[in-house]
């Protein structure tokens, strides 16, 4: 029988636990992150075009942000620990999977197991570690909790480099696996036996279906619309019917049900609708661009994987310890205040990034992103604080699931919109280039005969100055995506402005300040 209340782990066992939870924590957003620079060692490996490849990135998105509230969900309705030891046993049988595929239909949908499996472990892993401490100690699981949040992110892509380059990019599920199961095992471990009260409710299972249709057929359409040409084929415009179809059944259901699977009328609330707005297409760009330009770098620049995640290392330097001054400055100052001024760096960020235009100097991207480190380590603590602000303590934790599941998502997006983005504005620049040095103009041929000069035969000159010219079109491409990010964040930071003004008294109790902590922590997942 188990039993309802367990002793709370002491010693070296409570040490053990918080490592293989820390741990778990870190391996689920190591594998968003580390990914990233193995994209195109993906699409050589399957043998499969580049655009293809990306789809495994953003299903695997997709399918984590949908794990997220359903982990919830799980934990009240049946405890924490067994969920959590189930889920991470699908987690490395998943990357077996991965590691062996060799199609892409059977590796895409691993990769959507994996994420889905992820996803769940989140919101389990965080409670569970909650439940270890006594409530005067809370606060140092939280602060612990909150090391792996962004770190395991930040270091992500230039680990993940090391590893495509060095070991070979299944390897990283090959790793998964071991680590997964020897988590799955030392917290069963642990825990065995161990009960919990347990909430008897209704999942609404149709909601949670229908959204499931709603957002994997938003990013399919995104994923295959450049392939497909958009409003030339049947199929994509088919599918785009579909989703609107879908979208209001689910609105309508959701709307009709005591206890939904997402609770959208929190989008009643002026600060929530603000914040979310703001939290989804901020998110929706820096992941985007993120995924852009690691990815270019080693396509078109000649970067290798680990150089291209090396170009990222720099963010890792100031994110933590910017997230962690946050927490506190946000008890005393206005979010919308602070939420502007973060907002207006990554503005600053982006616009300075958009002047990039030398492939091969490291100083051009590695100040930037410097200070994007900065706004990405100060983006999530006011935005979390401005969408809560005027809502019941009891709707927190809903409001959280869907905006967390908003972001998750919105990160997926991203990667495709730059994609997007790219792909019509590298065309648009190499022929407004070709319209002004056409046929024998006098930069083409200086050009070609420097080339010659330096050992090319006429033939491989052209080849090289074609080469080159598309290299330089490709830069101006992804400045135009820095640009275009930047005005974006310029209109974030104004409308941040329309919310309510958030007045957070310093002092308040022990409890209300946990429940703060934690709320922020948990919206910097991921």
């Amino acid at each position: 029988m188990s039993i309802a209340y367990g002793k709370r782990l002491r010693g070296w066992r409570f040490t053990l636990f918080n490592l293989c939870l820390g741990a778990s924590h870190a391996l689920v957003i190591f594998n968003a992150g580390a990914y990233i620079a193995m994209l195109p060692r993906v699409a050589g490996g399957l043998g499969i075009p580049l655009s293809f490849s990306t789809w495994t990135q953003t299903d695997y998105m997709i399918s984590l942000a949908l794990g997220v509230p359903l982990g919830g969900w799980l934990a009240r309705r049946f405890g924490e620990y067994r969920p959590f030891v189930a889920a991470f046993v699908v987690f490395a049988l998943a990357s077996t999977m991965c590691a062996l595929a060799t199609q892409l239909p059977v590796y895409l949908a691993s990769r959507i197991v994996l994420g889905f499996a992820g996803g769940l472990t989140l919101p389990l892993g965080q409670a569970l570690l909650l439940k270890e401490y006594p409530d005067k100690r809370k606060s140092i699981g939280i602060g612990i909790w909150s090391l792996f949040t962004l770190t395991p992110f930040t270091l992500g892509p230039p680990l993940g480099g090391w590893i495509a380059d060095t070991l070979g990019w299944r390897w990283l599920f090959w790793l998964n696996a071991p680590v997964a199961l020897t988590i799955a095992g030392t917290i069963g471990a642990l825990l065995y036996q161990r009960g919990s009260p347990r909430l008897r409710q209704r999942f609404d299972t149709l909601g949670f279906l229908l959204f499931c249709l709603v957002l994997l057929g938003v990013q399919t359409l995104l994923n295959q619309g450049n392939d497909w040409d958009w409003g030339n084929s049947s199929y994509l415009i088919g599918l785009g019917i579909f989703i609107m179809v879908t979208l209001g059944y689910w609105i309508i259901w959701e709307l009709s049900q005591r206890r939904p699977f997402l609770d959208i009328r929190l989008f009643t609330h002026r600060n929530f609708t603000i914040g979310v707005f703001t939290l989804f297409f901020g998110f929706l760009m820096f992941q985007g661009l993120l995924s852009m330009l690691i990815v270019q770098l080693q396509v078109s620049l000649g970067y290798s994987s680990l150089l291209a995640g090396l170009v990222f290392l720099p963010m890792a330097i100031f994110a933590k310890p910017m997230a962690g001054i946050f927490h506190e400055v946000v008890k005393r100052c206005d979010a919308r205040l602070l939420a502007s001024a973060n907002l207006l760096c990554f503005a600053a960020t982006y616009f300075w990034l958009s002047r990039f235009d030398d492939p091969a100097s490291f100083e051009q991207l590695f100040w930037p992103k410097l200070l994007e480190g900065v706004c990405l380590g100060s983006f999530f603590v006011p935005l979390t604080a401005l969408l809560l602000h005027g809502l019941p303590p009891e709707r927190h934790p809903k409001a959280l699931e869907l905006a967390n599941l908003l972001r998750i998502a919105a990160g997926a997006i991203g990667i495709t919109l730059q994609g997007i983005v790219l792909y019509r504005r590298t065309p648009f620049h190499v022929t407004r280039f070709a319209e002004n040095h056409a046929g024998f103009d006098e930069f083409r041929l200086q050009t070609v005969q420097t080339l010659t000069s330096v050992g090319f035969d006429e033939t491989m000159a052209f080849a090289k100055f074609a080469k080159l010219t598309t290299q330089a079109e490709l830069i101006r491409s992804l400045d135009d995506a820095f640009w275009l990010a930047g005005c974006a964040f310029v209109g974030l930071a104004l409308l941040v402005w329309f919310a309510q003004p958030t007045r957070v008294p310093v002092k308040v109790s022990a409890r209300e300040e946990l429940r703060r902590e934690t709320e922020e922590i948990t919206a910097e997942e991921v």
